[in-house]
């Protein structure tokens, strides 16, 4: 176990805790970030920064937001800068994150340490809600129980990290299989160089920050089993659908064409979002003369890929660049922006999702679904439960290109008029969580209506007059 954070000199022990709200006309609910989505884009960070957005449109409570940025952002960091303002945005803050132990998920720089310590007590907020903690440190967690021991916490699971030590995917290491449970030995095959005791110190470790949380939210209902299973208390975890703002304009969605053959993959380009599936699946349709169909990848970050995915998706995109105009079936348009979905989706007909791993939400999937463009998707965990909700269409077993829906008939053939009717836009369909038609995920949450999900719970926390009974 890694060297306390508490050293000799501890600042929050010569402070003091704090306590009290800072004097305001509103209370103060405190979101903590990996990454803002204008840095670095993910569901994750897009869906804690619209619910700061949501919050502060209510005007019922002031939030304020706390995004981690790290060395892929350099321009960022100056001598002596930790935390800074964002941008000279009102209450966007970055955390210059350096020094981090991916091992123990903590910070080996006591500045960052203090500096942290110093915005709580200028914040004083009644509610810290944490979207993870990656590059922030799981001890933060407990060192804001120490340092505001009457606030509320609220931690928000967007994937396995606290459970998985290969990168919260929960994807055996082995044979590239979905892991449904964590132990030292099985945590150790997958990692031999580390023996088994090390799993088992590190989710003491974790346990230990963990238990300053006063409730845990998840976005599926499937991850609850998993953390109850890992040791979560279970009358200590809900499920929480994603709010998620539509960035749909009003009336009918884009018109698809005429043959109905262009797909659209959305997202990161890395090895469980699967983009390399597709692309092993338009070479295996190539080669058997079929190429009356296009594929849009929308997407970046594939500098966080694995090498040799990255080297396979890159040898790809240049042997298509190579090919005649006329010949090329798949385009690479880079990232974007949500401001950008509508003319992203307007130019396909069928969105792919090919994750190989649970995929806890798939934010894509209400994005295509608010464009009305129906969503070709892996039947695992967040995915399948999308699906279901959705009428059951269609699906594929996740892993390999023979199973990437390329040779199903009805998406490429004209099947159209089979996904239409389970895919309408977000704003003329009923709200219901995990329920038939459109989750509450979908439903507009930046226009002033934080009273979906976490901001329906973070709200009445922060105007709690007894904060703590």
């Amino acid at each position: 176990m890694p060297r306390g954070l508490f050293v000799p000199g501890d600042p929050v022990a010569a402070a003091g805790p704090m306590t009290g709200m800072m004097t305001s006309a509103k209370p103060r609910v405190l979101l903590i970030s990996l990454f803002h989505p204008e840095l670095v884009r993910g569901g994750a960070q897009q869906v804690c920064y619209e619910l700061f957005q949501g919050l502060r449109a209510t005007g019922a409570v002031e939030p304020f937001l706390l995004a981690s940025v790290d060395s892929s952002c350099p321009a960022l960091f100056k001598s002596g800068a930790r935390i800074t303002g964002f941008d000279g945005r009102e209450n966007e803050f970055v955390f210059l994150s350096r020094g981090y132990d991916y091992w123990w998920h903590t910070l080996a720089e006591p500045l960052l340490v203090e500096a942290f310590i110093e915005f709580l007590g200028v914040i004083r907020p009644d509610v810290v809600h944490f979207h993870h903690f990656l590059t922030l440190g799981i001890d933060l967690v407990s060192l804001t129980r120490r340092v505001l021991p009457d606030c509320r916490i609220v931690f928000t699971f967007h994937e396995f990290m606290a459970i998985c030590a290969a990168d919260g995917h929960m994807i055996r290491r082995t044979d590239g299989s979905l892991c449904r449970q964590a132990s030292p030995v099985r945590c150790h095959q997958c990692f031999p160089d580390r023996g088994p005791e090390q799993f088992l110190m590190r989710r003491l470790w974790f346990m230990r920050h963990l238990s300053a949380v006063d409730v845990f939210t998840c976005p599926s209902r499937f991850m609850i089993d998993h953390y109850v299973n890992w040791g979560i208390p279970a009358n200590k975890i809900v499920h929480i659908t994603n709010g998620q703002r539509s960035y749909a304009e009003a009336g009918a969605p884009p018109a698809v064409s005429a043959r109905h053959n262009r797909f659209g993959f959305f997202g990161q380009m890395v090895d469980i979002k699967g983009v390399q599936i597709i692309l092993r699946a338009v070479e295996m349709l190539r080669g058997e003369g079929f190429i009356d169909f296009r594929v849009e990848i929308n997407g970046e970050n594939l500098r966080y890929a694995t090498p040799a995915v990255r080297e396979e998706i890159e040898a790809f995109l240049a042997a298509e660049r190579a090919r005649p105009a006329a010949e090329r079936i798949v385009s690479h348009n880079g990232g974007y922006h949500v401001d950008q979905l509508a003319q992203r989706m307007a130019r396909v007909d069928w969105c792919i999702v090919p994750s190989i791993w649970w995929e806890i939400f798939g934010l894509v999937i209400s994005e295509a679904w608010m464009f009305g463009r129906p969503v070709i998707c892996s039947n695992v965990g967040g995915m399948a439960r999308a699906g279901e909700r959705r009428g059951g269409r269609p699906a594929f077993p996740d892993g390999g290109p023979g199973s990437a829906g390329a040779h199903d008939p009805p998406c490429l053939h004209g099947g159209w008029s089979v996904a239409a009717p389970v895919c309408r836009p977000a704003r003329t369909a009923a709200a219901g969580a995990d329920g038939g038609g459109i989750p509450a995920s979908l439903q507009p949450h930046g226009n002033g209506d934080s009273g979906t999900g976490c901001g329906r719970l973070i709200g009445a926390w922060a105007t709690r007059k007894n904060r703590r009974g």
